[in-house]
C-alpha cells in the first residue's frame, strides 16, 4: 500500500515503469488536445459578423475581432501546437491592424448556444421562433433576402433586379407555402402607361401549430393598425404571440412581424400610392412550386410590362424641379433616386418624393447586405432637355410660324 505502480522489482524490470510513463503522458496530451475549443471561437466569430450592416458595422466588426482575441486566449494553453489555433491568431492579429480596431474596447455579446440534446429533441423548442429553430437544425442563422414594391410601381426582387412596370389591376408579388401578396394597380394619370399601387392584400396562410390564417388589406387613406378580423396577433393558438402587428406612423407605416417564418413586412401610405416592403428567409421566399411562377419579387415584372423610366411623360412638373425635389431626399442617384424623378414627372406629384425615400429607408433595415443596398442602373433616368437647347426649340417654332403668315 503506497507504493507507485512504477515501483521496481526483480520482476518488473525498468522499460515496463518507462513504457507506462509514456502511455500515461500521451493520454494526457490527448485529453489536452482535445480540450481545445478553437473551432468554437471560429464559429462564433462567424456568427458574430455573418449580417453586419448600417452605419456602425466598423465598430462591430472591431467588437467582434476583440472576442474573436480574448476566445483564443482563454483557450492557448490546452491549443498549443494546433495549426488551426495559431492560423487563427496571426489572422486575428493581421484583421485588427486592416481595421484599425484597438486591443482594448468593447466586445460582441456571447453567442446563444446550442440546447442540450434530449429525449423530445427539436419538439422541445419554440417551433414558432424560426430564426431559433433554424439555428438548432443547421448550426447557424438563417439567410434573408429583401424585395419592394413602391411608386410607379418600381419592383426590386429578391435577386436584386430592378424593373419599372405597369401592371395595372391586381398581381401577385408572393405566393408561396406561407404568404401571399398581392397589390392592385391604377393609373396615375390619363394617357399614361405609369401606374401606381393603391390596394395590398397580404395573406398569412394556416400554420397548424403557430398561427390562424390571417388577412391584411390596406388601401389609400386606410392603413389599418389590425387584420382583417380586428386582432393585432396570431390568434389564439400556442404561437399567436409569433406574429404581430405595430403601427409605427398613423396612417403612414405599419409594420408586421411574422416570427414564425422570419419575416418582417413594411407597408407604408405616401401621397396617393401604398408601397410593400419584405425581409423573408430565404427558404421561406423560395418555398413555391412551378404552378407558382408569377410573382414580381421573384420573377420580376414580365417584359410586356415594363417601362423605360427614360420615357418620363410631363404631368406638370418639369424633369429639372424634380430632380431638385428627388434630390433633398436621395442625394446617391440610384435606382431610387431615378424612380423618384420619374414617379415625380409622370403624376406630377411631389409626394411620390417620400415613396422613394421610404423604400430605401426600408432597403436599408432589410436588405442582408449593405454593399448592394444602392442599384446603379445606366441610362435609366429621365431625359433632360437643357435650358439652352429648350430655348433654340421655341424660338425655331416662333419663327416658322412667322414665315406661315
Amino acid at each position: 500500500m503506497g507504493k507507485s505502480a512504477c515501483s521496481t522489482s526483480p520482476q518488473q524490470p525498468e522499460s515496463t515503469c518507462f513504457i507506462l510513463r509514456a502511455l500515461f503522458f500521451l493520454l494526457c496530451c490527448r485529453h489536452a488536445c482535445c480540450q481545445c475549443k478553437i473551432l468554437r471561437c471560429n464559429a462564433d466569430y462567424v456568427a458574430a459578423t455573418l449580417n453586419l450592416r448600417g452605419s456602425g458595422k466598423d465598430a462591430a466588426y472591431c467588437n467582434a475581432l476583440r472576442s474573436y482575441s480574448h476566445c483564443t486566449r482563454k483557450t492557448a494553453r490546452t491549443c498549443r501546437g494546433d495549426l488551426v489555433y495559431h492560423s487563427a491568431v496571426h489572422g486575428i492579429e493581421d484583421l485588427m491592424i486592416q481595421h484599425n480596431c484597438s486591443k482594448e474596447g468593447p466586445t460582441s455579446p456571447p453567442r446563444p448556444r446550442l440546447p442540450a440534446p434530449n429525449h423530445q429533441g427539436f419538439a422541445s423548442l419554440d417551433i414558432c421562433n424560426y430564426e431559433k429553430s433554424f439555428l438548432y437544425k443547421h448550426g447557424q442563422p438563417p439567410a434573408y433576402q429583401h424585395c419592394a414594391a413602391f411608386g410607379d410601381p418600381h419592383v426590386r426582387t429578391f435577386h436584386d433586379e430592378f424593373h419599372t412596370c405597369r401592371v395595372e389591376g391586381s398581381w401577385p408579388l408572393l405566393d408561396n407555402n406561407y404568404l401571399f401578396v398581392q397589390a392592385t394597380s391604377y393609373p396615375v394619370a390619363k394617357s399614361s402607361n405609369a401606374t401606381a399601387t393603391g390596394k395590398l392584400t397580404i395573406i398569412f396562410k394556416n400554420m397548424k401549430e403557430c398561427i390562424d390564417q390571417k388577412v391584411y388589406q390596406a388601401e389609400i387613406d386606410n392603413l389599418p393598425a389590425a387584420f382583417e378580423d380586428g386582432s393585432v396577433n396570431g390568434g389564439e393558438r400556442p404561437g399567436g404571440s409569433s406574429l404581430t402587428i405595430q403601427e409605427r406612423v398613423p396612417g403612414q407605416h405599419v409594420e408586421i412581424r411574422a416570427a414564425y417564418i422570419g419575416t418582417t413586412i413594411a407597408v407604408r401610405q405616401a401621397g396617393r400610392q401604398l408601397s410593400f416592403s419584405i425581409r423573408a428567409a430565404k427558404e421561406v421566399a423560395r418555398s413555391f412550386t412551378e404552378e407558382q411562377d408569377l410573382q414580381l419579387c421573384v420573377g420580376g415584372c414580365p417584359p410586356s410590362q415594363r417601362i423605360s423610366r427614360s420615357e418620363c411623360r410631363h404631368g406638370g412638373i418639369a424633369a429639372e424641379t424634380a430632380r431638385l425635389l428627388c434630390k433633398e431626399k436621395l442625394p446617391v442617384e440610384d435606382v431610387y433616386f431615378q424612380s423618384c424623378v420619374f414617379d415625380v414627372v409622370t403624376s406630377g406629384d411631389a409626394n411620390f418624393t417620400l415613396a422613394a425615400h421610404g423604400a430605401l429607408e426600408d432597403a436599408k433595415m432589410f436588405h442582408p447586405d449593405a454593399e448592394k443596398l444602392h442599384i446603379f442602373q445606366t441610362g435609366a433616368g429621365c431625359r433632360l432637355i437643357s435650358l439652352p437647347f429648350l430655348l433654340i426649340i421655341t424660338t425655331s417654332n416662333l419663327l416658322a410660324i412667322q414665315l406661315c403668315f
